[in-house]
This record gives C-alpha cells, sequence and structure tokens, in this order.
C-alpha cells in the first residue's frame, strides 16, 4: 500500500485568526462551508476545534462514498488536523498569514492506498478529485470570511 496524498492552497482575504476561526466552528461555520459532496454532516463531541469528533460522508466519486468519523486536534497555533477513526484517512489544514489582511489556507489529506491496478487509479484520480472538492470548500470559506 502506497500512501496518497492530495493537497490545495489558497490565498483569502482575511486576518489568520478569522479564517482559523471559521474553520475550527465545526458547530456552526464549517457546516455552511461543505460541498454537496458531504453529506449526513454531524458534530458528536465539542464542535470548536481541539476535541471536536464530527461525522459526514464524503462522496468522492458516484460509486465512492467515505463514511468518516473525525476526531479534531489542534497540534500548533493555526493547525487543524482531522484523523478519521474510521480509515488511515488524516487532513492537515494549515493557516498562516499571507501579507497584511489575508492568509494562506494548505488543506492536505493523506491515506493508505489500495494495492495493485486499483491503487494506481486511486493515487492517479483521487487527490485530483479531492483537490477539486477541497478547493470549493476553500472558495466558500473565502466569500464567508470576506463578507
Amino acid at each position: 500500500m502506497a500512501q496518497v496524498e492530495a493537497t490545495t492552497e489558497r490565498v483569502v482575504e482575511a486576518g489568520p485568526e478569522k479564517v482559523f476561526d471559521a474553520l475550527a466552528d465545526y458547530s456552526g461555520t464549517r457546516a455552511g462551508l461543505l460541498p454537496h459532496h458531504f453529506s449526513e454532516y454531524e458534530v458528536r463531541e465539542g464542535g470548536d476545534g481541539e476535541g471536536t469528533l464530527v461525522h459526514w460522508k464524503l462522496q468522492a466519486t458516484s460509486k465512492r462514498i467515505r463514511d468518516c468519523l473525525l476526531e479534531v486536534t489542534e497540534p500548533t497555533d493555526g493547525e487543524l488536523v482531522e484523523k478519521d477513526r474510521n480509515s488511515s484517512m488524516v487532513t492537515t489544514w494549515r493557516v498562516t498569514p499571507a501579507g497584511e489582511g489575508s492568509s494562506r489556507v494548505v488543506v492536505t489529506t493523506v491515506w493508505n492506498g489500495a494495492g495493485g491496478i486499483g491503487g494506481f487509479f486511486e493515487r492517479t484520480f483521487a487527490p485530483k478529485g479531492l483537490a477539486r472538492i477541497y478547493d470549493e470548500l476553500l472558495g466558500n470559506l473565502a466569500t464567508e470570511v470576506t463578507e
């Protein structure tokens, strides 16, 4: 099994604290940022950053639906890590300054991919598909924090 990685980034015209707070607000803002690929969103514990347990289903393709139960940690300032209890998937959100009044948001998801020919296709196509999904989410984030 090879590790699969998908990374997406965007500069957002809002300060890092405001952007991070929006991402970490699982009981409020975050649900409104999710594109149609996410369903059955539910905060099960916490709701604001560290200590949150959140559930959703992620439909990356018409045939591929991942049932996610994510534990959220904040290992460093400006960083959220979502570890899926149901798989090897880990998503890390990093928010850093990008000039006056702007932030760079980088989201990276890694997981252990399948082996064989299926793994080849997963490593080839899954990162691009996930990048499109997270690009849409980051667009929604940018709209939310700049209004």
